[in-house]
């Protein structure tokens, strides 16, 4: 059957989607892709058609992604790397390759999915479904997002990996046990109540009005900073840091941007001159669960497509 590079090309970013689940790292997710199409070509001749050029494409990539995970911790999240701090604790940081980050949207969702699709894709890719997926062996991992998030079969699963299907039934049950799967199932939406929110957000943050930023916090909400371990919890902590060792966010400018599923913000500390985050909003109903500000900005902002500068 004859394909050529550019019908290759088309499945880009569903594929990046994939890896990015699988690996937790947009970055990674990229090198995975490329190293896909690399094999991909390689073994054109052998593409026989029996299965569409997307699907023969997800086995190669979920097999480039276990080899790639072979050699790798997982990446997590402040969160689950250690206990809470205080606001007096000293900063400790890790590597950027440590931590679980956030995807662009447009690099991991195809833009003509119908509206459920789209909805299990953009719920896929939140951070906290990742960072669980992350706590998963490969291969039950592997084997979760390919029945639960892409449709297959068990049989086309355990042909995909190279195992029985009583293994991947086994692996799929282990799996649903850690995670939430019927969250994928849940409208991705959000409601006209969360836009409010996010929006309150965004103007009481460029005011730095953070009596306002606390109403907003559900009691157990946490704050985190990658590559920092540390994390914080509650109202009445995260605004002793914004006020204290964190004020030197006062006016900053932030730009929307989307990420992960949820709603994010680029963060321009010194009136909107100097990059300084990119931040992740995770909602619980009408409030904000989570505020994850990544400090990695020279990774992250050419990947978001963010100016040097908010202006």
């Amino acid at each position: 059957m004859s394909v050529d590079v550019s019908q290759l090309e088309t499945h880009r970013t569903v594929l990046t989607g994939h890896c990015y689940r699988m690996l937790g790292s947009t970055v990674d997710a990229d090198d995975a892709v490329q190293e896909t199409m690399l094999r991909a070509w390689k073994s054109l001749e052998r593409f026989d058609g029996r299965s569409s050029l997307r699907t023969w494409l997800y086995r190669i990539a979920t097999n480039v992604c276990l080899d790639t995970l072979s050699d790798r911790t997982r990446r997590t999240r402040p969160i689950e790397d250690g206990p809470r701090r205080t606001i007096h604790d000293e900063l400790e940081a890790r590597p950027r390759t440590h931590w679980l980050e956030p995807v662009p949207e447009e690099r991991a969702i195809p833009g003509d999915l119908d509206p459920g699709e789209r909805a299990v894709q953009r719920q896929s890719i939140r951070l906290a479904f990742v960072a669980a997926l992350q706590r998963l062996p490969p291969k039950q991992r592997a084997a979760l997002l390919l029945t639960e998030v892409l449709g297959w079969s068990v049989a086309e699963v355990a042909d995909s990996l190279e195992t029985s299907v009583a293994s991947i039934n086994s692996a799929l049950q282990r799996a649903r046990a850690t995670l939430a799967v019927d969250e994928l199932k849940d409208n991705d939406a959000l409601s006209t109540e969360q836009q409010e929110l996010v929006d309150k957000y965004f103007a009481a943050f460029e005011r730095y009005d953070i009596d306002a930023l606390s109403t907003m916090l559900t009691k157990d909400a946490v704050l985190s900073m990658p590559p920092y371990t540390m994390w914080l919890e509650g109202p009445e902590t995260i605004a002793a840091w914004m006020l204290g060792r964190g004020s030197g966010c006062r006016g900053s400018k932030l730009v929307r941007v989307k990420a992960s599923g949820q709603p994010a913000f680029g963060q321009y500390r010194d009136g909107g001159k100097t990059p300084f985050a990119l931040i992740v909003l995770e909602l619980d109903g009408v409030l904000v669960k989570s505020v994850t500000s990544f400090l990695d900005v020279e990774t992250l902002f050419p990947l978001f497509g963010l100016p040097p500068t908010s202006s």
